[in-house]
């Protein structure tokens, strides 16, 4: 059994593979003051109330872009699971030609996602991954990874205005029921979900400009925890695929062995 662990800003999502079937995934905070004791209690406990013993585990891959936590993950696995993991990074087989100024350069996360984007999906492909920060993807028909943008995710900008206006609240992030809001809090909801719903589709058209390619031979999948909610008015995602990345390092883990 192969435990995929990808190890985000916000969250630590990790899911477990019985050869190709994903049996089980999990989200857990990402805290870089936890220890590898706490981190490997919290792992051994949600496998255990899911009746999955931590023995069973022979493989471990994990991607991450937070730099501090790596060694406390190595070592946690290392100690509760007796298992060396191989991490994403210089030196892994991907199976695809990065085409970065400075390839090293590129998050784990994105050549993950880009790899079980392709495999599964094929090009010209753009994934959007709706994390912290919110990146996008290009990969070319051949295979290639071309590069892509970063900007900031949807929960930094609603704590920007939190944080930074006198009198702005903090809003849960939802779809609202009209474009224009009728209350405060409504209004930043409509801001924040219209605004990023347009600030998609406008990179996506960007981009396949730039690439001189029509929109409709793109394929755009989106992954993410706010993939579904923010992309479901968009003129050109037309596949939402959540758990992407633990496909990812499924696949790469793969190529490895």
């Amino acid at each position: 059994m192969l435990l995929a662990i990808d190890v985000g800003n916000t969250n630590i999502v990790f899911g477990l593979f019985d050869g190709d079937d994903l049996v089980g995934n999990w989200r857990v905070a990402t805290d870089k003051n936890k220890t590898s004791d706490e981190y490997g209690i919290v792992f051994a406990n949600i496998l255990k109330y899911n009746n999955m013993n931590e023995k069973d585990i022979n493989s471990i891959i994990i991607s991450s872009v937070v730099p501090p936590l790596m060694l406390t993950l190595s070592n946690m696995v290392k100690m509760y699971f007796n298992v060396e993991p191989l991490i994403i990074g210089p030196g892994v087989k991907t199976g695809m030609n990065i085409k970065y100024d400075n390839p090293k350069e590129v998050g784990a996360d994105r050549i993950v996602n880009a790899v079980a984007g392709y495999e599964k999906y094929g090009g010209p492909l753009i994934i959007i991954d709706m994390g912290t920060a919110i990146t996008f993807c290009y990969i070319s028909e051949k295979g290639d990874y071309e590069g892509g943008l970063i900007l900031p995710g949807i929960n930094i900008s609603a704590e920007a205005l939190f944080q930074r206006t006198a009198k702005l609240p903090k809003v849960e992030i939802v779809k609202p029921k009209s474009v224009v809001g009728k209350t405060t809090v409504e209004s930043i909801q409509s801001g924040l979900y219209h605004g990023y719903v347009g600030i998609i589709d406008h990179i996506i058209e960007e981009i396949a400009k730039d690439e001189n390619i029509d929109t409709e031979k793109l394929k755009v999948v989106s992954t993410g925890g706010l993939a579904k909610i923010f992309t479901e008015d968009s003129k050109y995602v037309n596949i939402v695929d959540e758990l992407l990345t633990l496909e990812g390092l499924k696949r790469i883990y793969d190529k490895n062995i």
